[in-house]
């Protein structure tokens, strides 16, 4: 039924975290259209600590922040209910488990959707610019309002709070 239909749906799995503004121009784009669920979790560049949280259903979307990536926190830390084989299957150096799982369903999907969000992930020169260089890029997204713990020591995003 789904074939007769047009519906199909793709994976997106990255390495690289999204540029904020080229991520939100495809969403917001043509390449979109035809888009009918997606979800699953994003890594963008201006906000490296935590893991964001994707959802669309026709023209509603929405991210927000998931929690903080393992790899952004202490070991100690760490929830202790956590299995290490669950975590040695995501952990990929020298990034840990940040990462782009992206599952994208839709009616006549563009071919190109996967290399237009792979498009969308920092290019060489931009990841050997660093993390300190991320932070600084065009970012569209609102700001997500995370509540801080402020006994630790601020890093990343909390620290420029």
């Amino acid at each position: 039924e789904t074939e007769e239909y047009g519906i199909s749906s793709r994976v997106f799995r990255a390495r690289r975290p999204l540029h904020p503004q080229r991520f939100w121009d495809l969403i917001t784009g043509p390449a979109f259209k035809g888009v009918i669920r997606s979800k699953g979790f994003l890594w963008l560049a201006t906000r490296p600590d935590w893991a964001g949280v994707w959802s669309s259903a026709g023209a509603v979307s929405s991210l927000q922040p998931g929690g903080s990536w393992l790899a952004s926190a202490p070991e100690e830390d760490w929830p202790e209910e956590l299995d290490p084989d669950e975590i040695d299957a995501i952990w990929e150096e020298p990034w840990g488990d940040r990462r782009q799982e992206l599952v994208v369903i839709g009616a006549r999907l563009a071919d190109d959707l996967l290399d237009r969000l792979e498009a969308c992930c920092l290019t060489d020169d931009e990841m050997d610019a660093g993390p300190e260089t991320w932070l600084a890029l065009s970012d569209p997204f609102p700001a997500w309002r995370i509540a801080v713990d402020h006994d630790a020591e601020p890093t990343g995003e909390d620290a420029a709070m």
